[in-house]
């Protein structure tokens, strides 16, 4: 029986043809823990004398299933040096088959050349990072193929391919900053290495690293992978000399939030064709020596896309796109020429969203995620152990109503509702709101450690950009502290989409707290609040969107003043736009002195000549802490230059003076909750 025939459509032997070597053969029995563990062996194979199995590929690459999968690493992988002709792997070697980690352990730590097949979901009980050994080649062997709660770690090895697999799972709930002693839970280390293709391959939601390349690895190619749902995704550097050689193309990094990938010192990197979607903090970094060329690569929704942080670093970006990006894109330094190395094709940027996403990963591996309902936990009880994770597994573009329920506990993330992952409810497990906190703490002015400050959109704490998602009966908090570090807006959440709902909400911040924000100058965004509590001091609800605040608590923190404890509303409502913030059947309490509070103030942003800022405040109950004189001046702006307007409220702060002005039963009708929302009925709202 041919190799071809016993795996099926799975995989296929790839035969090369410019290196010479024993053929391989099934593996005998071994001896210990993997004997014991009974071993499915690859039958023999009849392979001709001057040559054995290098890398395996699916069948569909001779027949035609989808995009070709190349024979032979390509890149610098491919390339002669430090004693090595090429990469190939363990095809001197036998062939076996592991089934279990500790059959997998055993084969990858022994001396001598292995093609290793992974059978099936290899599950570690406790994370374990296997040691590998020289010669090696991992290939999973169809749909399925996966190693859980573990990863690979290479120290002064060479000669070693990974291809057709997933490696998942490592994530400590909880620890996603990946800042616990305990949590080194990389998919793959290489410290010192060198001649490493990675290829076809998926990983997600590790707890450190998703590839870590460190201390001067060399002639390495990592070409057709997925990195997805991780914070920290792919570094590469530790190390003060500027030796490692490497090739990154085709791979589609997504729902990631640094290192995508952070190239430190990197003699040679050339980065092409990459598809970056979904990224929270920045793309592609060259850092300190590193010479890095970056070519037709597509950035969708990524924050930085392209930064060259430090004075000697060089990066050349050419033929790239930019979708949906803000911030920095360098282009600074000659780099190298890719060329002067090796030949490679390269394929237009406009295309490389969906080449990538139909061909990047293992083979057959790549099911969509279609559960409707989804569940976070901090205990193991759930899918995901985060948010962030929970979000990633939605397929992009999907309409797909879905509901992801989180268990209580405090999540410390930063978390994106990504624009295409629209129709989603997020909601708490219990009816108490303060059951599950989602908290982060970046401030505005607080610097980034590549130049710049986060700015008020970057520190948010939720983001919402998908149109249709509802959010209820959880708590999002920024927990900066103002006390110990000084003042600066700290956003807990941010919403920019249209028809967005908060229902029985906290929103927890100082300064800026929730930012209701559209996607562009021109563009619309209503989002509908029920029954929520907000509270901050400076201009907490703010922005150019349309919000309805419909019977929530609106709490003024005291801010220790006698005369001046903050304000509530910051809008900046474009002037074609007639309708901005409505707060109805609300209550604005507060602990500050009596007075000392105004409603609001109006915000003509620099950045938006065309703002004319637009408040209804009606039916809802003023504390004491309101002031007598309700609206306050702006950077220059009266506060006469808004449209503000109250209507019937009561208690100690509704006062009817000049510095209150209110509407008419007649205006009063045109400036209704209906009025704002237009053609959209928030579910839920009575």
């Amino acid at each position: 029986m041919s190799l071809r025939r016993f795996l099926g459509a799975a995989t296929a032997v790839v035969l090369l043809s410019s290196l010479a070597s024993a053929p391989a053969t099934a593996a005998p029995p071994l001896q210990g823990s993997a004997a014991a563990a009974s071993p499915v062996q690859a039958p023999s194979v009849q392979a001709p004398s001057v040559l054995a199995p290098a890398v395996l590929a699916p069948s569909s690459l001779s027949e035609g299933n989808g995009p070709l999968w190349k024979q032979t690493p390509d890149g610098f992988a491919s390339l002669p040096g430090n004693g090595l002709a090429g990469t190939t792997g363990g095809q001197a070697g036998r062939i076996v088959t592991a089934s279990t980690i500790a059959q997998l352990q055993e084969y990858a730590s022994a001396a001598e050349p292995l093609v290793i097949f992974i059978n099936g979901s290899l599950t570690a009980a406790d994370y374990v990072k296997i040691p590998v050994a020289a010669n090696k080649s991992f290939i999973g062997t169809g749909a399925g193929a996966e190693v859980v709660n573990a990863g690979f770690k290479l120290i002064n090895v060479s000669n070693v391919i990974f291809r057709n697999f997933t490696v998942r799972d490592s994530y400590i709930p909880g620890d996603w900053d990946g800042k616990r002693p305990d949590n080194d839970r990389d998919g793959i280390q290489l410290d010192t290495s060198h001649h490493v293709w990675v290829d076809h391959m998926k990983f997600e939601r590790m707890g450190d690293g998703l590839i870590d390349t460190r201390k001067d690895s060399d002639y390495l190619t990592y070409s057709w992978n997925v990195f997805a749902d991780n914070n920290k995704a792919l570094g590469v550097g530790w190390t003060a000399n500027a030796v490692t050689k490497m090739t990154i193309h085709h791979n589609w990094i997504r729902n990631t939030t640094q290192r995508n990938f952070s190239l430190d010192n990197t003699a040679a990197a050339h980065v092409y064709n990459n598809y970056l979607q979904d990224v929270g903090q920045y793309g592609m970094m060259g850092r300190n020596n590193a010479k890095v060329v970056l070519e037709g690569n597509y950035f969708t929704a990524v924050q930085d896309p392209i930064v060259a942080k430090d004075p000697a670093t060089q990066v050349v970006n050419r033929d790239n796109v930019f979708d949906s990006t803000r911030g920095r894109k360098d282009n600074v330094g000659a780099a190298f020429d890719p060329a002067a190395y090796y030949s490679y094709t390269k394929d237009n940027a406009a295309a490389v969203p969906g080449i990538v996403s139909a061909g990047a990963g293992p083979r057959e591996n790549n099911a969509p995620n279609k559960a409707a309902n989804i569940t976070v936990a901090l205990d193991g009880t759930g899918d995901f152990g985060s948010l962030q994770a929970a979000i990633g597994s939605i397929p992009a573009g999907s309409t797909q109503p879905r509901t992801i329920t989180v268990k209580p506990g405090t999540y410390r993330e930063v978390v994106n509702v990504w624009a295409d992952r629209p129709n989603l409810t997020i909601q708490g497990a219990t009816a108490n709101p303060a059951d599950v906190v989602i908290t982060y703490d970046l401030p505005a002015n607080g610097a980034k450690f590549f130049g710049g400050t986060w700015g008020a959109v970057g520190s948010a704490t939720l983001t919402v950009s998908a149109p249709g998602t509802t959010v209820r009966n959880l708590t999002v908090e920024n927990a900066y502290d103002e006390a110990a570090n000084g003042p600066s807006q700290a956003l807990a959440v941010r919403s920019v989409a249209d028809k967005v709902v908060f229902d029985g909400t906290r929103f927890l911040g100082n300064q800026d707290t929730y930012l209701a924000d559209t996607s562009g100058r021109d563009a619309t965004a209503r989002t509908y609040l029920k029954n929520c509590y907000i509270e901050g001091d400076v201009d907490f609800l703010y922005g150019r969107g349309t919000a309805v605040f419909d019977g929530c608590t609106i709490h003024s923190l005291d801010r220790g003043s006698d005369t001046n404890n903050g304000y509530v509303v910051a809008p900046s409502t474009k002037n074609s736009n007639p309708y901005g913030f409505l707060i109805v059947n609300s209550t604005l309490t507060s602990d500050a002195a009596p007075g000392t509070v105004s409603l609001g103030r109006p915000w003509f942003a620099s950045s938006d000549p065309d703002a004319h800022p637009m408040a209804v405040i009606r039916d809802s109950v003023l504390g004491s802490h309101i002031a007598v004189q309700g609206w306050a001046d702006m950077s220059g702006h009266a506060w006469t230059e808004g449209r503000f307007a109250e209507y019937r409220n009561t208690g100690p702060g509704a006062y009817v003076n000049g510095f209150h002005p209110q509407l008419s039963d007649d205006d009063a009708a045109k400036f209704t909750a209906d009025a704002f929302l237009g053609d959209w009925t928030p579910a839920g709202r009575g």
